[in-house]
């Protein structure tokens, strides 16, 4: 049975959306065949591996009962990676999910028949921890969070550990945390830096070794439509998410 991981955290612009597409990339590369789940209404991570954001089947089909995961299922350029696409229509499941009874668990029963036909599945959650962060929460076996290292890095970690442990208690009692990703990392800063040692004092069992630096071909490579290990697999970026892809799978 494949492994399934959230990537989290209910802050914005903090790299969810990056690390999911080349982990997924990273490990599919590897030979383990991969699920991509975009979870997020803006489809952005549907978009950064070159699929329209508007297409479907999609993940709203899927949770509103339309149609299967596996119908929504779609081939990548990646070799082994294949994405259940977002679609702007799944904004609406943030008002709809609560009225509906045993809401929570939808995507964890969307992708149960998916569990034993790949090897990892990662899905990319809205900045909220609304419905659909939930609904991901609950489907996952582990979360990575993403944590910026700027200034506001610690801000809101404390709510989202206790809202992972509400969950365990609840809803999910696997769930456990995989790790945070320090992200967008400028080594030349004094204050990256001190943000590292920070979340490291503070959660040393808990921080990936991996730092994902600032790097523009990261940036660059969704307007391409494709992970950054194929838009410059030699950039320094593309050696951080092989990094961590080596991390994930060995844990």
């Amino acid at each position: 049975m494949g492994s399934v991981y959230a990537v989290a955290n209910q802050k914005g612009g903090v790299g969810k959306t990056t690390t999911a597409v080349n982990l997924a990339a990273c490990v599919a590369e590897a030979g383990y065949p991969t699920l991509l789940v975009d979870a997020d209404s803006q489809a952005n991570a549907t978009v950064a591996l070159g699929l329209p954001k508007d297409g479907t089947p999609s993940l709203y089909d899927v949770i509103s009962g339309d149609a299967t995961a596996i119908d929504a299922l779609r081939d990548t350029a990646v070799p082994n990676l294949q994405l259940l696409p977002s679609h702007p229509d799944l904004a609406g499941a943030n008002v709809e999910l609560p009225r509906r009874p045993g809401s929570e668990t939808l995507l964890r029963d969307a992708l149960a028949p998916l569990r034993d036909r790949f090897s990892y599945i990662f899905l990319d959650c809205p900045p909220s921890l609304g419905p659909l962060t939930v609904n991901a929460l609950v489907a996952a076996d582990r979360v990575i969070v993403p944590v910026q290292t700027e200034y506001f890095a610690l801000e809101g970690l404390a709510g989202l550990l206790e809202t992972l442990q509400l969950i365990q208690r609840t809803l999910n009692p696997r769930l456990t945390v995989a790790g945070m990703l320090l992200t967008m990392h400028d080594g030349r800063t004094r204050l990256a830096r001190d943000v590292e040692d920070e979340v490291r004092t503070h959660f040393p069992d808990l921080v990936f070794d991996t730092v994902i630096p600032r790097n523009v071909r990261i940036s660059e490579a969704p307007s391409f439509g494709r992970p950054v290990i194929h838009h410059d697999p030699h950039c320094v970026g593309s050696d951080a998410y092989f990094e961590l892809a080596k991390e994930v799978v060995a844990r």
